[in-house]
């Protein structure tokens, strides 16, 4: 288990982040909750120096162990877990297709989130899990969010591609009306099923286009730039970073029948991104790395500006 992540499950298979306690049936949302470890609420408490009270401003703090979370400002609207759990009722409503895979907390409560499986697709001709991820927060440092994360069977490569006319995540900030935010989030369900159906198409395009050795290489430099004044140490990392992105986009058993296409060169990128690990691993790094895959990795988002994903 991560340092940082707490109690949470999933169902049946282990999931492609890796973490978690094994359960044989999808639960209801009343049991996920006990079973994520999220059976707790956050209440506010008021902060003071030197015997005086920061009006401007309290603390989040988990009633069960009264650990601090965050220090918000007083117009801060807590969503508790069992709120996040009922608006995802609300939004899987009547889609017998769609349940929840997993759940759990980050950052010793600070972040908390549900995983809910949806309808399978294929892309090209591998079958593709569908996941739509709710994500929530209480330290202030980011609001309400929900993703797509689509995820191909074969390797569990995540491919969250930024495409341009189907957005594939929602956000609010935790100030206004809650209630009216997560009645908007309720739309992101269409969205997910705008997402999904939009990638199938891009990825029969990827496939389509034809790509070189030398295109490729010429590529991954300019994905993997090796910046001005950069030291010496600096350069060959990125260097050794380089050849594992094309070893992988060569060697990857589950690209040969794509080899040499765009479509082979992004889920090699997708690959990368999500399983290379650092140079240097600090204690964060599963549940880091967990948030940047189902958000969507700043090195996959520019791999799919580079190649002009639609």
């Amino acid at each position: 288990m991560a340092h940082e992540v707490e109690n949470m499950f999933y169902t049946r298979e282990v999931p492609w982040h890796g973490l978690g306690v094994r359960v044989e049936e999808s639960p209801t949302s009343k049991d996920a909750l006990k079973l994520a470890g999220l059976d707790w609420r956050v209440i506010t408490k008021p902060i003071y120096i030197d015997n005086q009270r920061i009006k401007e401003y309290v603390a989040n703090v988990r009633d069960n162990d009264n650990s601090v979370l965050g220090i918000v400002s007083n117009t801060y609207k807590i969503v508790q877990n069992e709120e996040a759990f009922s608006f995802t009722d609300q939004l899987l409503a009547n889609n017998n297709d769609v349940h929840y895979e997993t759940a759990g907390s980050l950052c010793n409560g600070k972040k908390t989130w549900l995983l809910a499986k949806m309808p399978d697709i294929y892309l090209v001709d591998d079958p593709t899990n569908c996941y739509l991820t709710f994500m929530n927060s209480f330290d202030g440092k980011s609001g309400l969010r929900v993703f797509t994360t689509p995820v191909r069977v074969v390797c569990q490569n995540t491919l969250n591609m930024a495409l341009s006319s189907t957005p594939r995540s929602w956000s609010a900030n935790h100030t206004g009306n809650i209630e009216e935010k997560l009645e908007e989030a309720k739309r992101t369900l269409l969205m997910a099923s705008n997402y999904f159906k939009h990638l199938e198409t891009v990825s029969k395009v990827l496939v389509s286009k034809e790509i070189n050795d030398k295109a490729v290489l010429e590529f991954i430099e300019e994905l993997l730039p090796i910046e001005s004044g950069a030291s010496a140490r600096r350069e060959n990392n990125v260097i050794e970073l380089r050849k594992e992105l094309f070893a992988r986009y060569k060697n990857a058993p589950d690209l040969k029948k794509y080899q040499n296409t765009q479509w082979a060169l992004i889920n090699a990128v997708s690959d990368f991104a999500s399983h290379t690990i650092p140079l240097r691993r600090t204690k964060t790094y599963s549940e880091n790395n967990f948030v940047k895959v189902v958000e969507g990795h700043p090195v996959f988002d520019k791999a799919t500006r580079l190649l002009k994903v639609a």
